[in-house]
């Protein structure tokens, strides 16, 4: 009797209420925090920082104590990312964009700030957005390489395992070009998918899960992004592993993650690069 009460108060405890307008975040929250933790995960790259919603969110629901980099070019919402990370030593702000090159470049800044993206929009396949993935000015900013930045940043700030979060709306795949070899030093990332193109730029869903598993990265999960448009599916986030450790999970023999080799292919509308 005393066992069977005990299960059942564990399993009381182990309840919670949860806003269904906000039942959407829990599974990228739940996998954060337990993938972040499983990989000792020392730095997280938050690449597409907007305001810092991502970076609040891994404090706040994922538990996450390490050192945070958010990488964001539009002066105004950068300066909001250093009023919010004032109080937290931990958390860094670099005002530029990472892409596949490092040169000045036009910005697109929408009419919702969290479309503002280095592609231009498109609106052929999503019409709801159109108001918002409107560009209302383009600025000039600085655009930099995970292959130029990362080695400065870890020589900085003494980092071991990274991850990298991406949220460049249509520009990831142009993110990962821009690391070259350093993308071995990530144990994984975090990447929108496309499953309708709201960008020119944008790749297909099915290519760009190619290209990242190219890479030597493969699927750990799928999470929403946002609350969804039922019954369409526009777009969902991927977080991505690196095949090497894999192993243990898959019960298969761990090798080495290989050097990334850039042979040049097509994904989407730009030219890419994989293994």
């Amino acid at each position: 009797m005393a066992r069977s009460l005990s299960a059942a108060f564990q399993k009381l405890l182990s309840l919670r209420l949860v806003d269904k307008r906000r039942l959407h975040l829990l599974p990228e929250q739940s996998q954060l925090r337990r993938l972040l933790s499983h990989f000792d995960v020392d730095c997280v790259f938050d690449v597409g920082a907007n305001t810092g919603q991502y970076a609040t969110m891994l404090r706040r629901k994922a538990g996450f104590k390490g050192r945070i980099i958010s990488f964001e070019p539009i002066p105004e919402a950068a300066a909001q990312i250093r009023r919010r990370a004032q109080h937290d030593p931990l958390w860094t702000v670099e005002e530029l964009a990472l892409a596949d090159t490092a040169e000045p470049r036009v910005f697109n800044v929408m009419a919702g700030s969290e479309f503002s993206s280095l592609s231009t929009p498109r609106n052929d396949e999503v019409g709801r957005f159109a108001a918002m993935n409107q560009p209302v000015r383009s600025i000039t900013v600085q655009s930099e390489t995970l292959a130029n930045m990362f080695p400065r940043l870890q020589t900085q700030y003494g980092f071991k395992r990274a991850f990298l979060k991406m949220d460049t709306q249509g520009f990831d795949p142009a993110v990962l070009r821009g690391a070259g070899a350093v993308l071995s030093n990530f144990v994984g990332f975090q990447s929108e998918l496309s499953i309708r193109r709201i960008y020119q730029d944008a790749a297909d869903f099915r290519e760009a899960i190619t290209f990242y598993q190219s890479l030597g990265f493969d699927l750990s999960a799928f999470v929403p992004n946002n609350a969804g448009h039922f019954p369409a599916l526009i777009e969902i986030d991927c977080i991505m592993v690196r095949r090497d450790l894999m192993a243990d999970a898959l019960g298969v023999e761990s090798k080495p993650a290989a050097p990334t080799t850039l042979a040049k292919r097509r994904i989407g509308n730009s030219a890419s690069f994989a293994t």
